[in-house]
């Protein structure tokens, strides 16, 4: 009998495999980082042949140190980095361009002339994103644009396009061209009520339909496929469960009903408040999107408060300014120092997301002084990031109505428990970590095993979600809105920095 599930969790820097029992302990991983590709200012690409190979390897990784076969997986399911943009063609394989990933600003000049021609209303009523950068469809329309024989080729119907985990899917099972609802909600492409593609969308941008995968559930009883005998897995594994990586994490933290909310602590920030199978319009920079659906159930949908640089920003200090050798020193050296000196670090290195949506916007270290030293900025950074998360938490408690009293947290930063005290502090509510702190792999790893009765229902998945540790505020209400309002100040600092 199988007595286990598999995710491949394809993120913005690096892909893992994970290996799940029934009680979604993990079992065995491996993970490997690829390469961030960055061309010109405000360009970022990843090779998706270096993607696939990565996700090759580490799935042979985690099968090698947990002596598991294939044999002995129930199903696998998948979880990707969004909005990331692949398009191939449909006979060799082959990508015409690299990845386009989230982060990308390439695309601004696209969305200039969607919201000039008066678009953006028709767009936001239709999919609940603004017309932004960030989304996949402006990114699809500029390598058919750019690409020498791209636009033609689409026409044909040669060329195929597909977010990062229907890149994986085709490469998986040989040839299915399928995604999920969760990733197509994220292109600009798909009606939030029908689920499916729109043909005055497609219009708009430019798109030809045969170029989209088929939209199917999260969780599918009717499965993906199997993948080839002759891939990673050497055998017919059942492929049933994919997600976007916070609404997997959304999953894997059991927010299945309407006011449960997570935030996930990865590359960027994102956090996620179920509002059940309502479509709730925000009127306060959020977007609205799929959570999930599981088989033929109705789909639930969430709001969304995306922040573009969290761990990033970290990355950005290790690897840019060379402030820090890894990661993990950050806690020791922010708790060095009792505040941040007057030092404000906003990292709006591709604009600013929610609740902004400034593409204008560029990063800024503010209120240096000689007193200020490599501490305080570190210290900066990781506040950076609770800050943002007030602000998306504020404009989530205005377009719901109901004030959250905890937050449960997920994500690689969440390890820091400096920053969980932080983040704390700053929101002034309760901080939760689970004890499996990687949801977004658990979450693929759940849809998947609900599709083929590994687990029975939702309620079999809440009984495996388990605090780990509790985090409450620390600092009075004086302090923490003084450091607030600093912060709002800060970031009307990063405004108009970029012009037409």
């Amino acid at each position: 009998m199988a007595q286990y599930i598999g995710a491949i969790d394809s993120g913005t820097t690096s892909t893992r495999f994970m290996l799940f029992d029934q009680n979604g302990a993990i079992v065995a991983f491996d993970q490997r980082e690829h390469t961030q590709i960055f061309p010109q200012s405000g360009w970022v690409e990843h090779d998706p042949q270096e993607i696939w190979e990565r996700t090759r390897q580490v799935i042979g990784a985690t099968l090698a140190k947990a002596q598991v076969r294939a044999d002995d997986l129930a199903a696998v399911g998948i979880t990707n980095q969004r909005e990331t943009t692949i398009v191939w063609d449909r006979h060799t394989g082959k990508p015409v361009y690299n990845a386009i990933v989230w982060q990308d600003t390439r695309t601004a000049a696209i969305c200039r002339e969607l919201q000039e021609a008066g678009h953006g209303d028709f767009i936001y009523r239709k999919t609940g994103l603004p017309v932004a950068t960030y989304f996949a469809g402006p990114k699809i329309r500029w390598i058919l644009d750019n690409v020498s024989g791209a636009r033609e080729a689409a026409e044909r119907g040669d060329l195929l396009f597909g977010t990062v985990d229907t890149w994986l899917l085709w490469n998986l099972t040989g040839g299915r061209h399928i995604t999920d609802v969760t990733n197509a909600s994220r292109t600009m492409l798909m009606d939030l009520e029908t689920l499916d593609w729109d043909e005055e969308l497609l219009a708009i941008l430019g798109i030809p339909r045969a170029m989209l995968p088929e939209i199917r559930p999260s969780s599918d009883p009717d499965l993906y496929g199997h993948t080839r005998r002759d891939g990673p897995f050497q055998s017919e594994v059942p492929l049933g469960g994919d997600l976007g990586d916070q609404q997997a994490a959304t999953v894997g933290q059991t927010c299945f009903s309407p006011g449960e909310a997570k935030n996930t602590y990865g590359t960027g920030c994102f956090m996620l408040l179920n509002t059940g199978t309502d479509i709730v319009r925000s009127q306060n920079g959020l977007l609205t999107t799929v959570c999930y659906q599981m088989g033929n159930e109705p789909a639930v949908y969430a709001l969304e408060g995306s922040i573009a640089m969290a761990g990033a920003t970290v990355q950005w200090l290790r690897d840019n300014l060379q402030l820090i050798k890894d990661a993990a020193e950050t806690e020791a050296i922010a708790q060095s120092v009792p505040d941040n000196g007057g030092c404000y670090l906003v990292p709006a290195f591709s604009g600013l997301f929610a609740p902004y949506w400034r593409s204008d916007a560029r990063g800024v270290i503010v209120g240096l002084t000689r007193y200020v030293n490599r501490a305080h900025i570190v210290r900066a950074a990781l506040e950076s990031i609770c800050y943002q998360t007030r602000e998306v938490l504020e404009a989530m408690n205005a377009d719901s109505g109901v004030p959250l009293r905890s937050l449960r947290v997920d994500g690689g930063a969440t390890v820091n428990n400096f920053l969980m005290q932080l983040q704390a502090d700053i929101l002034g509510a309760e901080v939760l970590r689970p004890r499996v702190a990687e949801t977004t792999s658990l979450g693929a790893a759940y849809a998947a095993g609900l599709a083929v009765g590994f687990w029975p229902d939702l309620e079999s998945l809440r009984a495996n979600w388990h605090v780990d540790r509790r985090w409450q505020p620390q600092i009075g209400e004086a302090e923490r809105e003084a450091g607030y309002a600093g912060w709002k100040k800060a970031v009307t600092r990063t405004f108009n920095w970029v012009e037409a």
